[in-house]
């Protein structure tokens, strides 16, 4: 990470610490306004015509407190050697990317690759078996060959576990928290947390000294589930953490899997009912499930020439355009302020490009502000 912050990562680390503000209206500001630098230099009257940003908001806003936060805090992750992925970054997972409430700021320590070609979720109960457990190991046992990010939450049971069976198995494993990377949670896991940076790491949207509390939990739960292509959930009571997982999963359009349990174990019950409304397949094995997502080992070389949108070329055009060209591809109709959101371009300079492209005959203009490829 630079040790001097481009001024508008500094005014979007500013947005985030700004009180009374989510990623959602951090990125309702932001696609208005241009840049996040704008945001700031907007005043009171426009600010407050911004759909969903009321008076307290706006003034929160014009007080600048969160610059002066933002710039501690810059210094502190230098200082301690986290990371920061911006949005915009190239280095921020493109499986969150196309998420309404992705972070618009992701905190990192370790050695791993947010967009690694397979990645999966395994998440479940605090009060796990040893049913559990042996079954959380035989699944990191059986996805050595797939060679997946494995993602959990650092929590005690069926995450720790399986955390624990990566680095045994010499698969990478990340962590997403819900405090800040300061703050190990819960301390007893200090020791893997350490261990997982070097095959793996760990993930928050936090700021670095943040305590976990009640709320944090939930919205932890949504991180998993966008980076994984597939969640798997190992055990659960009826109501839990897991569950909130599987829920955000299913509103991504990611596959869920879940281990069928013991009918008299009340750690099974909601993997169970999952199954029988039908809001998860069931979980057999590793090769039963990667045989229905398509995870073939023998066609590995024509699944690699499959290319993600980071990757996509367009012969003749600008890396913008080409940019531009592979969202609309993999998404179909999005409107301007989505691009913009994804792209991270300024709603001027996207709106001359997307009229050239139109002039291409390469992208059409819809009702809306939507566009699509032609």
């Amino acid at each position: 990470m630079e040790e001097e912050p481009e001024s508008e990562k500094l005014c979007t680390l500013a947005l985030v610490n700004t009180p009374g503000i989510g990623s959602v209206t951090i990125r309702q500001l932001i696609s208005y306004c241009g840049s996040a630098e704008n945001v700031f230099n907007s005043d009171f009257k426009k600010l407050i015509k911004i759909p969903g940003i009321g008076e307290k908001v706006a003034r929160s806003i014009l007080k600048k407190e969160g610059l002066t936060e933002a710039e501690k805090e810059w210094a502190d992750c230098i200082k301690s050697g986290a990371r920061l992925h911006f949005f915009s970054d190239i280095t921020y997972p493109t499986r969150l990317k196309s998420l309404y409430d992705a972070p618009v700021v992701l905190y990192s320590k370790g050695d791993f690759d947010y967009n690694s070609y397979r990645a999966i979720g395994i998440v479940g109960t605090r009060q796990v078996s040893d049913y559990g457990k042996a079954v959380t190991e035989n699944i990191i046992k059986e996805l050595v060959p797939y060679n997946p990010l494995v993602v959990s939450g650092l929590a005690y049971g069926v995450d720790i576990t399986a955390h624990r069976a990566c680095l045994k198995n010499d698969l990478a494993t990340i962590g997403v928290m819900a405090s800040g990377l300061n703050v190990i949670y819960p301390a007893v896991h200090q020791k893997t947390a350490k261990e997982m940076l070097e095959r793996g790491g760990l993930v928050t949207e936090n700021a670095l000294a943040t305590k976990p509390d009640f709320m944090r939990f939930p919205a932890r739960n949504r991180i998993i589930a966008g980076l994984s292509d597939v969640t798997i959930v190992v055990e659960s009571a009826k109501k839990g953490g897991s569950l909130i997982t599987v829920d955000f999963a299913q509103n991504y359009h990611r596959e869920v899997f879940a281990v069928p349990g013991n009918l008299s174990n009340a750690q099974s019950e909601g993997c169970n009912q999952l199954i029988r409304e039908n809001k998860a397949c069931i979980f057999l094995s590793v090769q039963d499930m990667a045989d229905a997502i398509g995870w073939n080992l023998q066609n590995k070389e024509k699944e690699l020439s499959v290319v993600s949108d980071t990757t996509l070329l367009f012969d003749g055009f600008t890396q913008d355009e080409g940019q531009v060209l592979s969202l609309l591809k993999r998404q179909g109709n999005m409107q301007l302020d989505e691009i913009s959101w994804q792209s991270g371009m300024h709603l001027n300079k996207l709106a001359t490009l997307l009229l050239n492209l139109e002039f291409q005959g390469m992208v059409r203009s819809l009702p809306g502000k939507k566009y699509s490829l032609i």
